[in-house]
């Protein structure tokens, strides 16, 4: 078969998220792309230029519409000759994958494949489960047979959500494949979007081991700095004027202490120490560095505790508000944000709590914990500002701190107000 046989047909992509929509504007511009996603309303908003993930404007959306098709039976997706799978890949609440995403879309695409059909997975997930799992289901599902009656990739998804300057175009993309042919088509196809370029894995368990150290081994330097800042804290030493100090010599990591959530950091570690897990070792640093970085969050309740009650306040009393509550800055998704896990501890012990994050599109309701739709004007207890979203800050150093009573309670996480007044900063 020749490489236009699959690119003159539609690329189907199933899972239209934080990594499926940026992939899709990037492809329809040389192809042509059915997107699926199981979310019917999901769909709609699409379709209606909306995307509540804020990744694409409605002009862009009304620019890509001319080349995509946005669906939400998979059924239509049985003109294609290349199908991309980018669901997300969380984890339980005990940190075991939950695999159920990636599953169902194997399910799926198993049933409508054809003979010389080309499978791609993007998602996160731990060393050999495409070879070990997926493949064996789509056999199972299609009677057909790999690399004789059809062909998987893995090409893991490096999006950075929010990074203005690393885009998906911008970042080496890895491919691999379960054979030769296969792998020369899928190069072929992101060399083709991708402006960095590509890297041949040698192996699929390649790709997938390189895409989940890469997050592990964040997890673990921002663990170090998060160690660290607690100790200096006790030593009364600026942390911040160590790191600038640091940061001098060449060869230093500039890594920030911080709150780890999201669905890649604070996940992918739990991925490969599972499959560790399972070949009997059990990962000291890996875990440690998730141990200490989850912990941040009791730190700064307990901090929160003793700098109120030093003040003079009753916590059963004090009305509190965070200012910015997603993972991340600059972003409206709210998985695994550590900020949320705070207030959420904090409203059993405050009489109010409020959250203001004007970047959060999809309402939550959480017990206890009220969700302003506009900047307030009162007056708090306590303020809190552990998303320090552009958004935000725009309403200036002034405006903020006019929100706080007299002799209260101010944590600027990240010190982006520069105020001598702030009680906690890492």
């Amino acid at each position: 078969m020749k490489n236009n046989y699959y690119f003159d047909k539609p690329i189907g992509l199933i899972g239209l998220g934080y990594v499926g929509l940026p992939l899709c504007e990037e492809l329809s511009k040389k192809y042509y792309v059915i997107g699926y996603d199981k979310s019917t309303a999901r769909i709609n908003q699409l379709n209606k230029n909306f995307d509540a993930t804020n990744q694409l404007s409605k002009n862009k959306l009304l620019k890509i519409n001319k080349k995509v098709e946005f669906v939400s039976s998979s059924l239509l997706l049985k003109e294609c000759k290349i199908y991309i799978i980018t669901v997300p890949t969380p984890v339980y609440k005990n940190n075991k994958p939950d695999l159920r995403n990636i599953l169902n879309a194997t399910m799926e695409v198993s049933k409508i494949i054809n003979k010389g059909d080309i499978i791609i997975y993007e998602s996160t997930v731990f060393p050999g489960l495409t070879e070990e799992i997926c493949i064996p289901l789509i056999e199972k599902n299609s009677n057909f047979k790999i690399n004789k009656d059809f062909f998987v990739g893995y090409s893991p998804e490096r999006i950075n959500p929010g990074d203005k300057k690393y885009k998906l175009k911008n970042i080496i993309k890895i491919t691999s494949a379960s054979n030769q042919f296969s792998l020369s088509i899928i190069d072929k196809l992101y060399k083709s979007i991708i402006k960095a370029g590509t890297f041949k894995a040698k192996s699929i368990k390649v790709a997938e081991s390189a895409k989940v150290i890469e997050n592990a081994q964040r997890d673990i330097n921002i663990a170090f700095m998060n160690e660290l800042s607690v100790i200096f804290e006790k030593l009364n030493i600026d942390f911040n004027e160590i790191l600038n100090a640091s940061k001098t010599k060449w060869n230093f990591l500039d890594f920030k202490p911080g709150l780890v959530g999201g669905h890649c950091i604070g996940v992918d570690p739990y991925y490969l120490s599972y499959k560790s897990q399972l070949e009997g070792h059990k990962p000291m640093i890996i875990l440690s560095g998730r141990k200490i970085n989850n912990g941040v969050v009791n730190r700064i309740i307990k901090k929160f505790i003793i700098v109120s009650r030093e003040k003079k306040f009753k916590l059963n009393s004090m009305n509190i508000i965070f200012l910015g509550c997603s993972f991340k800055e600059n972003l409206g998704d709210t998985r695994n944000s550590l900020s949320i896990e705070i207030a959420k501890k904090l409203s059993t012990k405050v009489k109010n709590t409020y959250i203001f994050d004007p970047l959060i599109s999809k309402k939550i309701k959480i017990k206890n914990i009220k969700f302003l739709k506009y900047f307030p004007n009162t007056k708090y207890d306590a303020i809190f500002i552990t998303v320090p979203h552009d958004k935000i800050l725009n309403f200036g150093k002034k405006r903020i701190l006019k929100l706080l009573k007299k002799n209260g309670v101010l944590f600027d996480i990240k010190n982006k107000l520069n105020s001598k007044y702030s009680d906690f900063k890492f």
